[in-house]
């Protein structure tokens, strides 16, 4: 066999053995030396351990086969290689197709390399003929550096020119003129440059895509390929395109979405698809490494070997252009509904910002949004496994910063939260300074607050447990019950962490407890609360009637002339006297005189006619009742008196103040007026009573019996009068305030001595006692007639002509006496006289010196009037209490029952026999 046979032999060989294994003939893997276009070739032989021969980059340079090379020695033969290709005629293709043979005979450069030289290793590139060494000064692309942007690791360097812009002398060889062998080379190197995000020579991005748009790079480009390209090997190459497309896509997302503004789960979202682009891009880097060592490798292997990951790519891309449309960066995806979101505008301007331009029309999607998409993807391609596995590490990557974040909240009561991602809203403009002044229950109400509409799903059900956890744990923290600088070991770090929902029970129930053992032990909430019914509802009273008895000189002036410093010192005076139940309180001090110059009763219509006492629309009305300042008094309120204005104002410390906050304290004020205006009415009737037997007027028997007569009808409507104002306090005291008050005691005191009930441990929530607090006031409100317009009208009117009847008292002593023709100008009424005018600037009228016959027709009309005042008020009163005692409240009965006594017109009521 000749050294010629002995070379070809090989090369045959390995040609059939390619052909058998799939793949097209392609040209001559031989090694190619320099030399003229006429002379011999010399090959030199394949290494033994290789089963295919070097496959030649579509761009003239050599591949390596990872293989070692090694000479067989100095020797070297000359040798022709005769190759035979065979032209196939497809009848789908309209056009033939070349052999290699006429593309060598249209383009001589292909056969020698001794013109030209290669970018990289100095031989020329077949695909390039015409392409001189001048030519590559016309063509100088240039590359700059991107200025700085909020995303740490978003790309510096300028997007590349586009293809199109090549010299007509840089233009590769037209497909149609390349056999499908090259074509095939042609698009696989293509491809690779394609997938990583680069035009190809063949494949190129569409003229309507800019690389400098970023709206263009989200969307991700179109592509198109020369024309001439065989309809098989176009038709996979279009497919694998879409990968591509989609690669461009989530990379330019992430880019966008690593920026600051969008938040820390944006971010940890953008590191996880990160990942799988690193991933993606090693993938690429295998598949060029099996095309310069396989001669095997097809578009259709590389189509295969790329399939799993274009479905992972297809799931990112569809997710990055959801949270793209909710981040209404796409234009045509805009929602002009967010530009009236009043409320974030508003919490914007708290928090500092500003209405600049842009600034307020667009809601990023982020934080519990990005995560709850996630999961709803996640429900939605449940049935694909692979999509199913892509999503879940997504959302496990996602969701740590969100953990670290719950974590703190539950373990710490605080929020890192600098981007406003967290579930849970902190308004920073409240401040627990601000509590010593204005002791409000913003701080518990206000300061943290849900984000409902950022709520991952996984945390639907536990919200408000998380909200109560980290409240109930911040108030300890800032009484210095929590160390924050303590490391949180063992909790969970991701959703899908089984540990997870037990974790937010364990903290929810250690925070509850800590507050309330912080409450109720540490503050002494019960203490303070039985503080707060001594003072304010009259309980064990007997420092507060010596009170109103040492201030009534005082008190009985217009509250514009009260003296407050005196009152206060009476007041403490009378605190600190031994013996009473105020001289063992620890918490006198924090009591204080306060002059409302509102009336009672004109508030309290205020209130109900508006919508009640916890609607937010109401709370002007609280102000106005608590500040004086806040409202203009008019004539009826000037001519209040002491007794009328008179308030209590309670200082309660932080953190007591959540429990007894300012619209609590508002209704122990109103129950304390209510009960000292009947206190101080009772007062007024009993003085009558003491003039009714010890004014000698009253006490003389004149021999008038339409005189007599008068008198009884008097003693009667004073005890009917004295009657009712005791029933009512007493259905007030007794049957209202203290049964209510024992069942609130009886759950504050439950949790703190940890009772057992039924064999059931108590477990109770601060904001169940705080309820608990609130509802036990507002039931007192309702059951004393102070939450209905009618029966407070209604009870307003008998109070008033019980307080005018007892007042003039002392007038009807005075008409007494001319009235009666006995007593007039007698010694002992002139001398009761000279008591009542002890001036001599006043000396006593003439007209009570002697003797009326008419007076007594006219103290008779004032008397019927009186009567005829209180008996139909009375009577209005009790058929409401019955119609309201059975259709809203039932213990309006009992009092129906205890009034129907003072609607009895007969009986003197103070033992006297008027027979």
């Amino acid at each position: 066999m000749s050294s010629s046979d002995a070379v070809r032999g090989p090369v045959q060989s390995t040609r059939r053995t390619t052909t058998t294994s799939g793949a097209r003939p392609r040209l001559p893997s031989a090694r190619i030396d320099e030399g003229p276009p006429d002379e011999g070739c010399e090959v030199r032989p394949q290494d033994s351990a290789s089963n295919a021969p070097h496959r030649r980059a579509i761009s003239g340079s050599y591949k390596a086969n990872g293989s070692s090379r090694s000479r067989q020695g100095p020797r070297q033969e000359r040798i022709s290689t005769n190759v035979k290709d065979t032209i196939h005629i497809r009848t789908r293709s309209p056009v033939k197709v070349p052999s290699n043979e006429a593309v060598l005979a249209e383009y001589p450069e292909l056969r020698s390399t001794s013109k030209g030289t290669n970018r990289t290793n100095g031989i020329k590139d077949p695909l390039f003929p015409n392409a001189e060494k001048k030519t590559f000064l016309l063509w100088q692309p240039s590359v700059t550096l991107i200025a700085h942007t909020s995303a740490p690791l978003g790309c510096r360097v300028s997007h590349p020119d586009s293809a199109s812009l090549l010299p007509e002398s840089l233009q590769p060889v037209p497909l149609n003129h390349l056999s499908l062998d090259l074509q095939e080379s042609a698009i696989l190197d293509d491809l690779l440059f394609v997938l990583m995000g680069y035009e190809g020579r063949y494949i190129r991005f569409h003229e309507s895509y800019d690389p400098k748009e970023e709206n263009n790079r989200l969307s991700g480009p179109d592509f198109k390929i020369s024309p001439g390209l065989d309809p098989s090997l176009r038709d996979l190459a279009l497919s694998m395109l879409k990968m591509a497309t989609h690669y461009i896509a989530v990379e330019a997302f992430v880019e966008v979405q690593s920026r600051e503004e969008f938040g820390m789960i944006n971010h940890a979202l953008c590191a996880s698809i990160r990942k799988l682009l690193k991933e993606y891009l090693v993938l690429i880097a295998q598949m060029e490494h099996q095309l310069s060592t396989n001669a095997s490798f097809t578009l259709h292997v590389l189509h295969l070997h790329i399939l799993p990951t274009s479905q992972m790519l297809s799931q990112l891309y569809a997710l990055a252009q959801e949270l793209l449309r909710r981040n209404s960066i796409l234009e045509e995806d805009l929602d002009y509904d967010e530009f009236d979101d009043v409320e974030n505008i508003l919490d914007q301007l708290r928090e500092g910002g500003e209405l600049a331009p842009g600034g307020m029309s667009k809601k990023i999607c982020k934080g519990g949004s990005v995560l709850r998409l996630i999961t709803e993807r996640l429900s939605n391609m449940s049935g694909d496994p692979a999509a199913r596995e892509l999503l879940q590490g997504l959302l496990r990557g996602a969701s740590k910063p969100y953990m670290s974040m719950l974590n703190e909240w539950l373990h710490h009561g605080s929020i890192k939260d600098p981007h406003g991602e967290f579930l849970i809203k902190e308004q920073k403009s409240i401040r627990r300074d601000q509590l010593e002044e204005d002791y409000t229950d913003e701080y518990w109400e206000k300061r943290y607050t849900i984000r409902d509409n950022d709520v991952p799903p996984q945390l639907d059900g536990v919200k408000d447990r998380v909200l109560l956890a980290g409240k109930y744990l911040n108030v300890v923290r800032e009484c210095g019950g929590v160390d924050i600088s303590t490391e949180m070991k063992d909790v969970p770090k991701s959703f899908d962490d089984p540990r997870f929902l037990h974790n937010v029970t364990l903290a929810y129930t250690h925070a509850n407890s800590s507050l309330l053992s912080l409450l109720l032990t540490t503050h002494a909430l019960p203490a303070r609360l039985r503080s707060m019914k001594h003072y304010f509802f009259l309980d064990r009273s007997d420092f507060f009637s010596y009170f109103l008895y040492l201030g009534n000189s005082e008190l009985k002036k217009q509250v514009k002339d009260v003296n407050i410093g005196k009152l206060q010192s009476l007041l403490d005076l009378v605190l600190r006297q031994s013996g009473s139940v105020a001289a063992q309180d620890q918490f006198k001090e924090d009591i204080k005189i306060h002059m409302n110059d509102q009336q009672l009763t004109k508030f309290l219509m205020g209130v109900v006619n508006v919508r009640g006492f916890d609607q937010d629309g109401n709370e002007e009305s609280f102000e106005r009742h608590r500040t004086p300042a806040t409202h203009t008094a008019t004539e009826d309120d000037n001519k209040m008196t002491g007794f009328e204005a008179l308030e209590f104002k309670y200082s309660v410390p932080f953190p007591l103040s959540l429990v007894v906050s300012s619209k609590t304290v508002v209704r122990y004020q109103i129950l304390f007026r209510y009960l000292l205006s009947m206190r101080h009415l009772e007062g007024l009737l009993t003085s009558s009573w003491e003039d009714h037997n010890k004014v000698m007027s009253w006490t003389h028997k004149s021999g008038n019996k339409k005189l007599e007569t008068w008198k009884r009808r008097a003693w009667t409507l004073r005890a009917r009068m004295l009657n009712f104002v005791q029933q009512f306090m007493y259905y007030c005291t007794s049957e209202v305030i203290e049964p209510n008050w024992h069942n609130l005691m009886a759950k504050v005191d439950g949790p703190s001595k940890g009772a057992e009930r039924d064999g059931q441990q108590i477990n109770r929530t601060v904001d169940e006692l705080m309820e608990d607090h609130v509802d036990f006031l507002d039931t007192c409100l309702k059951e004393c007639m102070l939450m209905n317009s009618k029966l407070l009208r209604i009870h307003a009117k008998l109070m008033s002509c019980c307080t005018f009847f007892a007042v003039n008292t002392s007038s009807f002593s005075r008409t007494l006496c001319p009235a009666d023709a006995s007593l007039a100008g007698s010694a002992p009424a002139l001398a009761y006289l000279a008591t009542r005018y002890p001036s001599p600037r006043y000396p006593i009228p003439e007209h009570l010196k002697t003797f009326d016959p008419e007076g007594l027709d006219k103290m008779y009309d004032l008397l019927e009037k009186y009567e005829e005042n209180f008996n139909r008020h009375l009577t209005l009163l009790l058929d409401a209490l019955d119609y309201y005692a059975a259709t809203e409240t039932v213990a309006l009965s009992r009092l129906c029952a205890q009034l129907s006594m003072a609607s009895e017109k007969g009986g003197g009521g103070d033992g006297r026999n008027f027979s």
